[in-house]
């Protein structure tokens, strides 16, 4: 299937990405300076150039682990961050980032593409990328996935960020990472 990659891509790091640290910056941002637009575009900015690299890395790595060990590598690693998926993520800064002159759309960028490297829907993308062997589909289905995930954080606020049964998202999160994994290691 043509966009297999793009729908699997958007549905993992949706789901993954509730309740993530780069949702909960999200959250601070959007009560600290209460314009959502520069903030929602700031994200949609550092997620593109983050997850292109990302997949871009997942590429190259693709290519060199053809054969065996690509399946294997793989199919532990979605069953890795099915594992990190029910770990709840803490954001460390709690008073977040101050507007020193800079512009709303810079501080969400900048803080948006450093919080999220390293983090599990980066290393998803990675992942993804090297089992699809595509860049493009890749990073515009994970991108989605941060905007699917995000943006409402951004719209609603806080009110919306409680109500949120986390544990049962992180759950969902873990098991879709798990079927994946399992289904790699199946059907190599």
């Amino acid at each position: 299937m043509l966009l297999q990659p793009l729908f699997v891509s958007t549905g993992l790091v949706a789901i993954a990405e509730i309740g993530d640290k780069t949702q909960l910056l999200a959250l601070l941002l959007a009560a600290k300076f209460r314009k959502p637009v520069p903030i929602i575009l700031g994200i949609l900015a550092a997620t593109i150039a983050n997850h292109l690299l990302a997949a871009a890395v997942g590429f190259a790595a693709g290519d060199f682990l053809k054969g065996p060990w690509m399946r294997w590598v793989l199919g532990f690693a979605f069953l890795a961050f099915a594992g990190w998926a029910l770990i709840p993520d803490k954001f460390e800064d709690e008073e977040g980032p101050r507007q020193r002159g800079r512009s709303v759309f810079l501080t969400t960028l900048i803080a948006f593409f450093f919080v999220e490297m390293g983090d599990k829907t980066q290393v998803a993308t990675v992942a993804l990328a090297a089992r699809f062997h595509e860049v493009f589909m890749i990073a515009a289905g994970t991108t989605l996935g941060m905007m699917i995930a995000n943006v409402p954080v951004v719209l609603i606020g806080e009110a919306a960020a409680r109500r949120l049964p986390l544990k049962l998202i992180r759950g969902l999160a873990a098991a879709s990472f798990a079927a994946i994994g399992v289904w790699i290691l199946v059907t190599g």
